[in-house]
């Protein structure tokens, strides 16, 4: 189970690839502005701030029981699986095959600390890429809207 939280934890951060859909109102000459994916530099950007984060999480006393016994394949599949949800979810030409957040949470006892510890590893891996403002307030409103589903315990 606590592989399963981790891997929930940090897919937290990645998910909800239908909060992402916005509408550009341009004018009709205008070419439409391009996804949150492409402004954040692609697949492999997306891969070194899944690799810092998840690195982040590990390092925090109180998130590294999430990583407690994972092998390095299940580290390989976690890191796999929150790299398709990030690309999915910010409009990438990935497709996330993990579970939904509530399922992969339940029982974990995952609570608002743990979540407020994993946002703030998330800001200081975006904050250590360069990610602009404006891109960095997008995904945390994406991951923003899991919350509900993966916080148990306040």
């Amino acid at each position: 189970m606590r592989t399963r939280s981790f891997l929930a934890l940090a897919a937290f951060l990645l998910v909800s690839a239908s909060a992402l859909a916005q509408a550009a109102k341009t004018a009709p000459a205008a070419a439409p502005s391009p996804s949150l994916y492409k402004r954040l530099g692609g697949y492999d950007a997306i891969a070194a701030v899944t690799d810092d984060f998840i690195a982040r999480l590990a390092e925090d006393k109180q998130l590294a029981r999430f990583l407690v016994g994972l092998s390095d394949n299940s580290k390989g599949h976690l890191r796999q699986l929150v790299v398709d949800q990030l690309c999915q979810a910010t409009g990438g030409p990935c497709l996330y095959i993990g579970r939904d957040m509530k399922t992969s949470h339940k029982g974990l006892g995952i609570t608002g600390s743990d979540w407020d510890l994993a946002v703030k590893a998330l800001v200081g891996t975006l904050d250590k890429f360069k990610v602009p403002q404006k891109e960095k307030d997008e995904l945390l409103a994406i991951v923003s809207t899991l919350k509900a589903d993966i916080v148990e315990k306040p």
